[in-house]
């Protein structure tokens, strides 16, 4: 997989890398429906689902030990669940965007929707764990709170 480094509007100094892949799926989205809008709500789909995965590094590192009576600390399936939505998101846009009628929008917009609420909720969970990584959750919570202001705008455009 190459990366290809792009230029940031605003600032020649900072860089952001995209893989082919997310090249392709950015300039279809831009083709095919032109909207910024559409394009920032799916950016930050993969903003999050990436930010997801490091932060549930760190919590992996402090909550796959035992406990003192030999079980597992439970919260470690949240930091799963958490991986999982986040990178539903991104898909669920794209199916979204891509469906002909609107009532199939809707459906991935409301599964959308879902998956949202759901990793807020993980989120809320793993804030409340043993773990150091649980003070980075808040910075996930913040980008969440972002995402969902875009995506009320973006169901208003489908």
């Amino acid at each position: 997989m190459s990366i290809l480094l792009v230029a940031v509007a605003g600032s020649p100094a900072r860089f952001k890398r995209y893989s082919n892949f997310e090249l392709i799926i950015i300039q279809d989205m831009v083709f095919q429906s032109s909207s910024e809008l559409n394009l920032a709500f799916y950016k930050k789909a993969l903003e999050i689902g990436s930010l997801s995965k490091v932060i549930s590094g760190y919590l992996r590192a402090d909550l796959s030990v035992l406990k003192p009576n030999g079980h597992e600390d439970t919260n470690i399936y949240f930091s799963g669940d958490i991986i999982r939505q986040s990178d539903s998101l991104a898909p669920e846009i794209m199916k979204a965007e891509h469906e002909p009628f609107s009532e199939q929008k809707q459906k991935h917009a409301e599964t959308l929707k879902w998956l949202t609420n759901r990793l807020s909720i993980n989120c809320s969970r793993l804030e409340k764990c043993n773990s150091d990584g649980r003070e980075f959750m808040s910075i996930l919570k913040r980008e969440l709170q972002k995402f969902k202001k875009l995506q009320k705008n973006w169901m208003l455009t489908i």
